[in-house]
């Protein structure tokens, strides 16, 4: 018999699974409450949420948000899943950068992203990938940049016709 515990937890991982953009199943095998502690900080400061739950739990929700089995064979063993509603590919960062530090501590064994399942590689590739910031600015500046061109060289032009003008105007009087 589920016990409300049991029920608003897997109402709260299906919202987590259905709401998220970038979901990464973690195995945390061998990691120690000190590394535990810094992982956990290093997701906070980065909006990344970070939790464990019974894999029971996880499978039935991952079914209720529309998965079915398809994520029975990454979530066995102890799992941990680390999901961004805002950045989905944080998460990837924050696990690459903890795993510089901490070898062997922390496991990526596979991920949802955009609502497509992929393999633990996967992670790598969307690590590397810049932040949101990082890419709207590039997008701002390449959208600015024929502007500006076209800016300079009109004034150019038009620095040129007057000075052109200016010399005509002496020349004559």
């Amino acid at each position: 018999m589920p016990t409300p515990q049991k029920i608003e937890i897997i109402d709260n991982l299906t919202q987590k699974f259905q709401a998220s953009p970038g979901i990464y199943f973690t195995r945390y095998t061998g990691m120690n409450v000190g590394q535990a502690t810094e992982l956990r900080k290093q997701f906070r400061e980065n909006a990344v949420s970070y939790l464990i739950s019974k894999n029971t739990l996880t499978k039935i929700a991952a079914t209720n948000a529309g998965f079915e089995d398809k994520l029975n064979d990454i979530i066995q063993g102890q799992i941990g899943i680390a999901y961004s509603s805002e950045d989905p590919t944080a998460p990837a960062r924050v696990i690459r950068n903890f795993e510089k530090d901490n070898k062997d501590a922390l496991e990526v064994v596979g991920l949802v992203f955009e609502g497509e399942i992929f393999s633990a590689e996967k992670y790598k590739e969307l690590a590397n990938l810049p932040t949101r910031d990082v890419l709207l600015a590039k997008f701002a500046s390449a959208i600015n940049q024929p502007m500006s061109k076209l800016a300079s060289t009109l004034s150019g032009a038009m620095s040129k016709l007057t000075g052109v003008l200016t010399n005509l105007k002496e020349n004559k009087s």
